[in-house]
């Protein structure tokens, strides 16, 4: 495979792995709004607090989600807003350890793993050129 095409598949990977994490992001701020007992510590309540807490990470994911998406494929839009999305994953993963949470610590980390592995095989490819 020629480097061209390489670069071209490192973009297409970072694309994807971008559009999945803030697609994934995305919808656990929804589904805080929607059935907020589903991403709250087990024997917690929903509170008019957390549902006012939900409403502000919706604010801030459901923009962030369809800016990364409609930037899909263009390279430095790619690097900073996955670098982005892999914080804020890395960010969650703290909130889930906080929560003693496994499955709210370990999915995060996987997510920002990935993306970060896939935007460093993207620079990679670049100075390859």
């Amino acid at each position: 495979m020629t480097t061209d095409g390489s670069d071209k598949l490192a973009l297409r990977i970072a694309s994807l792995v971008t559009a999945i994490n803030v697609i994934v992001a995305c919808g656990f701020s929804i589904a805080g709004l929607v059935s907020p007992s589903g991403i709250l510590p087990s024997g917690s309540s929903p509170t008019e607090a957390s549902q006012i807490f939900a409403m502000y990470a919706s604010a801030r994911t459901v923009p962030l989600a369809l800016i990364t998406l409609s930037t899909l494929g263009r390279r430095s839009w790619i690097l900073r807003l996955g670098t982005l999305a892999g914080i804020v994953q890395l960010l969650d993963a703290g909130v889930g350890l906080f929560q003693q949470d496994i499955g709210k610590t370990a999915g995060p980390l996987v997510i920002a793993l990935l993306q970060f592995l896939a935007l460093l095989n993207l620079v990679r490819r670049r100075q390859l050129e």
